[in-house]
């Protein structure tokens, strides 16, 4: 794809505490592309409200976000004063290079961006550093994708025990489940109520997601055997 023909707006976000006792805005660049990877979708703001609020938690903790896109989740964790590595397929260039532009327009220059695609062992998979807090959002999307973004998952907290998935998505069918894989491979599944994290409306960060469409969060970390 020819990029200079590329239509490119960009979005602000900003997060507050109640009453507004403190802020951050932060600037995401979207492409005008059906290419899903590269809008802001209703999961990236719910997500990265989990991250203002436990911003606290993130400070110099290394966080990497898989499917990062856009990258409102990661930028916003960066912002917070985490150490962040964005990700997103190795098989997407168009992806990789929109985390890069997403680093640029919030002046992080030294946030790394690499390759990883889902249910692969690869050499960037396995240089990782040890790792904290791995964001994820909507990247339960489709059916098909689930047991290999689990299957990362797994590798990780295996090598980082203490490690958790922070994760949104978005109900798309009742019939979706991810319990069976959950087990398969290890892992366990606490949900957080979005009232919990003042995510529970139509509107948040200043935007007009999610709007009304029925977002969960849920963290996901290793079974004790």
């Amino acid at each position: 794809m020819d990029e200079s023909s590329l239509t490119v707006v960009e979005k602000l976000f900003t997060f507050e505490d109640c009453g507004g006792s403190q802020s951050l805005t932060v600037s995401i660049p979207e492409v005008l592309d059906p290419h899903y990877g590269m809008y802001v979708w209703p999961c990236a703001v719910v997500l990265s409200q989990y991250v203002w609020k436990t911003r606290s938690e993130l400070q110099h903790k290394t966080v990497l976000e898989l499917g990062a896109g856009v990258s409102l989740p990661g930028v916003v964790a960066a912002k917070c004063g985490a150490r962040v590595i964005l990700s997103d397929s190795a098989e997407l260039p168009l992806c990789l290079r929109n985390c890069r532009r997403s680093c640029d327009a919030n002046h992080l220059p030294d946030v790394p961006v690499i390759g990883l695609t889902w249910g692969q062992v690869s050499p960037e998979l396995l240089s990782l550093p040890p790792v904290d807090v791995i964001l994820g959002s909507d990247v339960f999307y489709e059916p098909e994708d689930f047991e290999d973004v689990l299957v990362t998952v797994s590798f990780i907290v295996r090598r980082n025990p203490h490690a958790q998935l922070w994760t949104t998505y978005q109900e798309r069918s009742a019939d979706w489940s991810i319990d069976a894989l959950l087990l398969k491979w290890d892992l366990k599944c606490v949900n957080v109520p979005l009232e919990t994290f003042d995510a529970n409306k139509t509107r948040l960060a200043g935007s007009t997601l999610p709007g009304n469409h029925t977002v969960q969060m849920m963290i996901i970390s290793r079974r004790e055997l």
